[in-house]
């Protein structure tokens, strides 16, 4: 079939997003379906990591030519992400004339924001084309807990459920998603965790930017949002200087959250701030790192599981995760580094227990076969596949 993926973030973008699309396009196309992405124009620092043009297309792998990216112009913010509403509708407006024209696809795949869900559903019901929605978080739950106003949080609600419902197929990423989604109208939902590539070796060369220091190096790379509190990173490590010796903290990413990080951050020994790489960039920090950061705000999304935990993971690097949710079932369970609340004290000891080489961990090798095991990117993207196509069985 012809397959039509519509998102605003595509690989060589480091979004969890964009691989996991770059990943069901590989799978498609394997299975020979061809692939048509519509999607945004890469920011200029993805495309300067990457030698390609802005306009560039993918890495098709297997697909090979049955892979095509058509990119456009869109507005991002000063963190070089898509995002905030000014910024889909530069992406979603033009997304409706796109998909009135050219070849009429079987099938058209969403992603999140709603905005994108809803401009999808308008252009599919003219074209009466049916459409699988890749439900990976539910938007109107995230605006909620990041304390958005409660209009807007309705409104976005509204749109949520105007994509969702209309979707033939909908792929939630977990049970919790599948549940709010259904809540919201979804009719046929299944689940589909994310994975994530395990490569045969880890990433190899030191990235540029990355500290020259005697010290343990934490990495926070991704999306910097309120509702993951990426902040109480800083409060920690600043907390922990003193025991860590010449020691750094870096963010490397964008996201709602960038500018007022920096902010806090401003004047504090030891962090710093890389804005948005290349995935294989990302690759490269999480691999030369002493242990990767994640977090989430307990109250409302704790059924969201942060995917740049198994993206560490796949480099054979611990993480220091706080917050709730299977992530922090499977960290401690698993052995695959420290888990703890979200508060600065917590934080402070499991940074210095892994720097120190107290904390439980399994090893590099071990975490890396964990994630081929339970997270591998290929059997969900195999999975994510075979419910597009089921979509018109």
């Amino acid at each position: 079939m012809l397959v039509t993926l519509a998102t605003r973030t595509f690989t060589p973008e480091p979004t969890a997003a964009a691989l996991r699309l770059g990943a069901l396009a590989r799978a498609l196309a394997a299975g020979g379906d061809t692939v048509r992405v519509l999607t945004s124009r890469l920011a200029p620092s993805v495309a300067r990591d990457t030698r390609q043009s802005a306009d560039g297309g993918v890495d098709a792998g297997e697909g090979g030519s049955l892979i095509s990216v058509r990119r456009a112009p869109v507005l991002r913010d000063r963190t070089g992400a898509v995002r905030g509403y000014v910024s889909y509708m530069s992406f979603d407006v033009p997304l409706v004339a796109r998909l009135l024209t050219g070849p009429r696809p079987d099938i058209v795949v969403s992603e999140p924001p709603p905005t994108t869900g809803a401009a999808v559903r308008i252009a599919c019901a003219l074209r009466r084309i049916p459409y699988v929605y890749y439900c990976a978080d539910i938007v109107s739950d995230a605006a909620a807990l990041a304390g958005v106003p409660g209009l807007v949080v309705r409104t976005v609600a509204g749109l949520e459920s105007f994509a969702l419902r209309g979707a033939r197929r909908v792929i939630a990423v977990s049970d919790g998603v599948a549940r709010r989604a259904r809540d919201l109208g979804a009719r046929d939902v299944t689940v589909v965790p994310n994975g994530v590539r395990v490569p045969d070796v880890v990433a190899t060369g030191t990235p540029e930017g990355f500290p020259a220091c005697d010290g343990p190096v934490f990495v926070y790379a991704g999306t910097v949002a309120q509702w993951l509190a990426p902040e109480i990173f800083v409060d920690a490590f600043e907390r922990a200087r003193a025991r860590l010796g010449d020691a750094r903290l870096v963010f490397v990413g964008q996201g709602s959250g960038w500018d007022a990080l920096a902010e806090r951050s401003r004047g504090m020994a030891g962090v710093e701030m890389i804005p948005a790489v290349s995935a294989e960039e990302a690759d490269r920090w999480m691999a030369r790192a002493t242990a990767t950061l994640a977090s989430l705000r307990p109250g409302g999304y704790d059924y969201a599981y942060p995917t740049k935990i198994l993206a560490s993971l796949a480099q054979g690097t611990p993480v220091i995760y706080a917050g709730p949710g299977q992530a922090a079932r499977d960290v401690a369970e698993g052995g695959l580094g420290v888990v703890c609340g979200l508060d600065v004290g917590e934080i402070t000891e499991a940074m210095v227990a892994l720097a120190s080489g107290s904390a439980p961990w399994v090893g590099s090798e071990e975490v890396r076969a964990w994630v081929r095991e339970h997270r591998s990117v290929v059997s969900s993207s195999a999975a994510a596949a075979a419910v597009v196509r089921a979509a018109l069985a």
